[in-house]
């Protein structure tokens, strides 16, 4: 059974910023801490709104950074960039088919920087821009709150989008993201969050290990491009059913069409919702720790990414070299390509309306 997080000092909650030594394009970078009082502690950065650690303790009240990253805020954003570790994501998370979408009778285009398509918000998303970062203490807890605005047109994107997100650090151990936007102009909006986990620790070794649950019943199948095909297939009878709880590297290498266009598990899980609101939609569960991680959320979809494409290049905290499937990602948005696809759930965000999302990180140990 599940065991209150305990650490050796119980401090907090707090929540302090400061101002790193670190510059981008001559701008001083900012960093708040999240403390609560079982030993949870959450760092990050203004610029992309990163969270550069996250430590939690493991059943013996032992507390481990669980997520990958770097030490220096500059590495960040160092040539080449990394692959979007711990970032804010937008205008546009996850994938838009060749680059386009039509609004409103108009064609726009967008950078393609993922093959034939367009990822993750362009060559210069929100993962790569500075953000206004303020602090405040209330009721349910400490939090962070990032801001910026997004220019009309920036990355191609139509309409003025006036931009919040903010992390809260609950004494429940619950890491709380919400997501706010408002536009002048209609235009898609899918924020997520991008931090790759692993509950052993990062730089410990491969999640293949891992046990995932996801509360769906189908996914959506992509082509060799990674491009959803318009199906909603279910996952029964595939390696893709995590209706129980499953290790990750148990049928990830199987003879499988699908998995062979991610390299692993690069989809999106059409969450089984019965209603709006917030749910539960997945945990990860790390046996060697006894760390585990529910995630809640108002969003339809989950993407699991199961860090194909880490391929030991990128060293990050401490030396630690982040080889083949170190971390993963759980990113709670709607559909990819939903801007192409009319019959998924719509990301058009209309002037006079808001967007709002939220997702919850909750955190145990037994």
């Amino acid at each position: 059974m599940a065991v209150a997080l305990a650490a050796a000092v119980l401090v907090g909650p707090s929540v302090t910023k400061t101002t790193t030594d670190a510059k981008f394009q001559g701008k001083a970078i900012d960093e708040v801490t999240l403390k609560n009082s079982h030993g949870i502690e959450l760092h990050a950065i203004s610029y992309g709104g990163i969270i550069t650690s996250l430590r939690v303790p493991d059943r013996a009240g032992k507390a481990g950074d669980v997520v990958l990253g770097f030490d220096k805020p500059a590495s960040y954003w160092a040539d080449p960039p990394p692959p979007f570790f711990g970032a804010i994501i937008g205008r546009y998370g996850n994938r838009i088919a060749k680059g386009k979408f039509t609004l409103g009778g108009k064609t726009y285009t967008l950078a393609t920087n993922n093959g034939p398509n367009s990822l993750h918000g362009g060559n210069r998303g929100f993962d790569k821009t500075l953000w206004a970062v303020t602090t405040k203490d209330g009721a349910e807890g400490s939090s962070a709150i990032f801001t910026r605005t997004s220019p009309d047109g920036e990355e191609g994107y139509p309409g003025n989008l006036q931009v919040r997100v903010t992390y809260t650090l609950t004494e429940k151990n619950e890491l709380v993201v919400d997501y706010h936007a408002t536009t002048d102009k209609a235009t898609p909006v899918n924020l997520t969050q991008h931090t790759y986990f692993n509950l052993a620790g990062e730089g410990s070794g491969d999640i293949l290990g891992h046990q995932l649950t996801i509360d769906a019943d189908r996914y959506t199948p992509v082509d060799d491009t990674l491009i959803p095909t318009g199906e909603l297939a279910p996952v029964q009878g595939t390696p893709f059913d995590f209706r129980q709880p499953t290790a990750i590297g148990a049928r990830i290498d199987q003879d499988n069409a699908q998995l062979k266009n991610g390299k692993g598990y690069d989809h999106n899980w059409v969450l089984n919702r019965k209603a709006a609101g917030l749910q539960h939609a997945a945990r990860l569960a790390d046996p060697k720790s006894g760390r585990t991680m529910d995630i809640s959320t108002t969003e339809p979809g989950l993407q699991f990414y199961s860090g194909n494409f880490l391929d030991g290049t990128i060293k990050g905290k401490h030396g630690h070299v982040y080889a083949h499937r170190t971390g993963l990602c759980l990113e709670t948005q709607h559909f990819p390509d939903s801007p192409n696809q009319p019959k998924f759930p719509s990301t058009i965000l209309q002037p006079g309306k808001a967007y709002d999302s939220r997702t919850i990180f909750t955190f145990s140990a037994k």
